[in-house]
């Protein structure tokens, strides 16, 4: 079993500290390290059903890193740990030194998103959504999740009302995506208001890219 990555700069140690302390904010369960050929994917959940009854659609976000090797892996580790570890990295090592060797903490058990792997191809471009539709989406979701729910509101309520909100459409973006991609993709720092999203679909998924990263959508 693969016990570590390296990167390929600090760089992109910077980059994956950013990426993974933004999405502990969204999901505090684990995230999908998977290495191959030179690169690293790490796939953070945004949104995710939590039972055969769920309706709530199945929202991650995507960032891809060069590594400077090709060895092969597919984990989930905890967030947290993970971000514990390159933080410390950047206090202890020579960060001009060339490649940066990452411990990959003890696996957890898959959660059930991670049963059902997005494609790595077969993407046929579908349309594109403005970066402030995206961000606009975000905010009134963020704000209505907020009025919805009481000061004590338990897990199940705050699962519920957040599927709700998060997994209705947004207006008039065609191919339709749910209001979900707003928040991954601002919450993720993927946008930038001159830039256009573009919306590609695979099958039963869909996904909306950038430059600063993805948001995959099922």
């Amino acid at each position: 079993m693969v016990q570590s990555f390296a990167l390929v700069d600090s760089p992109s140690l910077g980059d994956l500290k950013v990426f993974l302390g933004r999405s502990a904010r969204l999901d505090q369960g684990g995230v999908r390290l998977i290495g191959g050929s030179g690169v690293l994917a790490v796939y953070a959940p945004v949104l995710h059903p939590r039972g055969l009854l769920d309706n709530a659609p199945t929202v991650l976000g995507l960032r891809t890193f060069a590594l400077a090797e090709s060895a092969s892996f597919d984990v989930v580790v905890s967030a947290r740990q993970l971000l514990d570890r390159l933080a410390l990295l950047s206090v202890t090592v020579n960060l001009d030194d060339g490649p940066i060797g990452v411990l990959i903490p003890p696996p957890e058990s898959s959660p059930a998103w991670v049963g059902i792997s997005p494609p790595r191809g077969g993407w046929t471009a579908a349309g594109e959504v403005a970066a402030p539709v995206l961000e606009a989406a975000a905010r009134s979701g963020v704000a209505e999740v907020a009025a919805a729910l009481p000061k004590d509101a338990g897990e199940q309520l705050v699962h519920k009302v957040r599927a709700e909100v998060w997994g209705r459409a947004i207006p008039d973006v065609v191919p339709p995506i749910p209001a979900g991609v707003g928040l991954a993709a601002d919450s993720l720092g993927f946008l930038r208001t001159d830039e256009p999203a573009r919306i590609l679909v695979s099958g039963s998924w869909t996904r909306v890219s950038t430059r600063r990263g993805h948001v995959l959508i099922r």
